[in-house]
């Protein structure tokens, strides 16, 4: 793979990595759905795996921020790649601002992968831990 490919690569994983995170956080189910391939798989701790973009789509919205959150998600490294798949190790602090301010709710780690369709990236698995 080149090198103009490689960093094309990698910058279209942070980029959908990014984009799900503050759609997440604003609120916005569709726009978080529309980044995973239709059969794509969402691993949560305690939980049954989430599957399909119905089942996301349920799971989402019953998420949807009731007071300000963040999810600062970092220190993302593109472990594996090709042209069409790809994968991606990220740190997570999750963040909700209440009466005193922002507090750390919980600390997690994301295992992703990607795969790209109709030449954009899309979510296919994200494995997430709690540390």
């Amino acid at each position: 793979m080149s090198e103009s490919t490689e960093a094309w690569v990698v910058a279209g994983v942070r980029a959908v990595i990014g984009t799900h995170t503050q759609a997440q956080d604003a609120g916005r189910t569709d726009d978080v759905v529309a980044l995973y391939t239709p059969e794509a798989v969402l691993e949560l701790p305690g939980m049954d795996p989430i599957e399909g973009h119905d089942a996301l789509r349920d799971a989402f919205e019953s998420w949807a921020p009731t007071q300000p959150q963040l999810h600062l998600v970092t220190n993302t490294v593109v472990t594996s790649r090709t042209e069409d798949e790809a994968t991606a190790a990220s740190d997570v602090a999750f963040l909700q601002r209440g009466e005193s301010g922002w507090a750390v709710q919980l600390v997690g780690h994301y295992e992703d992968t990607l795969h790209r369709r109709d030449g954009a990236w899309r979510l296919h698995r994200r494995s997430t831990t709690f540390q």
